[in-house]
C-alpha cells in the first residue's frame, strides 16, 4: 500500500487532511492550529512532498521524518503533522478492519467520562448554562469562565478586588445550583498574572473546583510551577503547547496536576501517546483538549480508549458552531451551521458518558463536497483591548 494523494480540506472554521492510498483506503484528520490554519495548510503541502509514493503504516518513521527535517517548531507545523498522523492511523485501522484503538493497545476503558462546554456573558446565563449541563446527565462542566465569556469587542477593566470577588462569588453560585453532583472544571484563559492567581485559588479553594485551567499565559514554565506550588487546587495546562520536552519540563516542575494535550496539535495521535506516557511516569492524568470538530472528538475517543491515565473528556456541542468559534468571533450567524454536518458519525454522551465505539479507524469521515457545503473562511483577527488600550488575555 502507497500514499498517493494527500488532499488539503479546508471548511467552514476547520482545516482537515485526506490521506489517499492506491489500495482505495483514506484517512482524515484535523489540525489544531485554528488561528493560523491557512499557515498550516501550506506546511501540509509541504510535506505531500515527502509523503507521497511512501508506504501509510510507517506511522512512527513519518512522525519522526515530519518533525526533524527542517529543525523548526510551531503551532502550524505541529498542527499539520497532526492532522497528517491522525489520518494515517485512520488508514491503518481501516486496512486492519479494527478501530484505530485496538492498534494502540486495546481498550483500557469501555466508556469515557465527558465534560461539557458552559457558556455565559452574566451570572445568571453561566449558572443556567451548568444547569442545563447537569439535567443533560453531565457530571462535569468545563470551559467555565468565573470571569464571564464577554464579547472582545467591550473593553475591558474591573478593579483588582471587585474582579476577584465577583469571580470567586460567580463560582460560589454555580455550585449552591448544581451542588457536588457537578464537578466545575474552571477556565480562567491565561487571564491572570502569577500572584493573582494564587491569591483567586485559594479563595476558590472551599468550592472544590476539579481544576483550573491555564491561570496565566503558557510562556514561563517557572511561573506556572510557583502557582502550582502554592495552592491547593490542581492546575490543569498544556492545550497551548505541542512537544513531548515542553510537556517534560512542566512534569518535572510539578507544575501540573493535570496535562491537557491537543491531539490536533502536539503530534497527532502519536504525539498524544507519547505525552501521556510521560504524564503517567509522573502520576498525571491527561485531560485532552477539543475545541474542534467531530473529527477531532473521534481521534481523542482512540486515545481515550486506549491510555490508562486519562481522568474526563473535552466535549464541545458538535450540534453548533465549534467551541472557538462561539468565544472569538462576530461575523457569522452561529445558528445556520452544526458541526456534526460536515461528517457521517458524531459521538453522542449518555449521562455524561460516551461509550467507546467499534467504527474502524477513527469511526468518521468527512462528507462528500464539504468545501462547496461550507466554504472556509478565515478566522478573524479578534483580540481584546483594555480600557487603556493594551491588550488583555481572555
Amino acid at each position: 500500500m502507497k500514499i498517493t494523494d494527500i488532499e488539503v480540506i479546508p471548511a467552514n472554521r476547520f482545516l482537515y487532511v485526506k490521506v489517499v492510498t492506491d489500495e482505495g483506503i483514506t484517512g482524515i484528520g484535523e489540525s489544531g492550529a485554528w488561528g493560523f490554519l491557512d499557515a498550516s495548510a501550506e506546511v501540509v503541502n509541504s510535506f505531500k512532498t515527502y509523503l507521497v509514493g511512501k508506504d501509510p503504516l510507517q506511522i512512527e518513521h513519518h512522525w519522526q521524518y515530519m518533525y526533524r527535517c527542517f529543525h523548526f517548531r510551531g503551532a502550524a507545523i505541529m498542527g499539520a503533522i497532526s492532522a497528517i498522523d491522525i489520518a494515517l492511523w485512520d488508514i491503518a485501522g481501516k486496512w486492519f478492519n479494527v478501530p484505530t484503538y485496538v492498534l494502540l493497545g486495546g481498550k483500557v476503558r469501555d466508556k469515557v467520562r465527558t465534560y461539557y462546554h458552559v457558556i455565559g456573558d452574566t451570572t445568571e446565563e453561566l449558572v443556567n448554562s451548568c444547569l442545563k449541563a447537569k439535567e443533560l446527565g453531565f457530571t462535569a462542566v468545563g470551559h467555565l469562565s468565573p470571569f464571564l465569556d464577554e464579547s472582545r469587542e467591550k473593553p475591558y477593566f474591573v478593579p483588582y478586588a471587585k474582579m476577584l470577588n465577583e469571580a470567586v462569588d460567580r463560582v460560589r453560585q454555580i455550585r449552591e445550583a448544581v451542588g457536588d453532583d457537578v464537578d466545575l472544571c474552571l477556565e480562567l484563559h491565561r487571564r491572570m498574572k502569577p500572584g493573582e492567581a494564587i491569591a483567586f485559588a485559594h479563595a476558590v479553594e472551599k468550592y472544590h473546583p476539579f481544576f483550573l485551567e491555564d491561570p496565566i499565559t503558557p510562556d514561563n514554565f517557572d511561573s506556572m510551577a510557583l502557582i502550582a506550588d502554592k495552592t491547593n487546587v490542581p492546575i490543569a495546562t498544556g492545550e497551548r503547547i505541542h512537544t513531548i520536552q515542553e510537556f517534560e519540563m512542566l512534569l518535572s516542575r510539578n507544575a501540573m496536576a493535570y496535562a491537557r494535550t491537543s491531539v490536533c496539535l502536539c503530534g497527532g495521535i502519536t504525539g498524544t501517546k507519547k505525552i501521556a506516557a510521560i504524564a503517567e511516569a509522573h502520576g498525571v492524568p491527561i485531560v485532552p483538549h477539543n475545541p474542534l470538530s467531530p473529527v477531532s472528538t473521534a481521534a481523542c475517543l482512540q486515545i481515550a480508549a486506549s491510555v490508562e491515565n486519562l481522568v474526563i473528556q473535552e466535549l464541545p456541542d458538535h450540534e453548533t458552531v465549534s467551541a472557538t468559534e462561539r468565544f472569538t468571533s462576530t461575523d457569522i450567524l452561529k445558528e445556520n451551521f452544526r458541526q456534526s454536518d460536515l461528517v457521517t458519525w458524531v459521538p453522542k454522551a449518555v449521562e455524561g458518558f460516551i461509550d467507546i465505539p467499534d467504527r474502524v479507524g477513527i469511526g468518521t469521515d468527512l462528507v462528500e463536497g464539504i468545501q462547496t457545503l461550507y466554504p472556509y473562511q478565515r478566522r478573524e483577527i479578534n483580540t481584546r483591548l483594555h480600557l487603556d488600550g493594551s491588550v488583555v488575555d481572555q
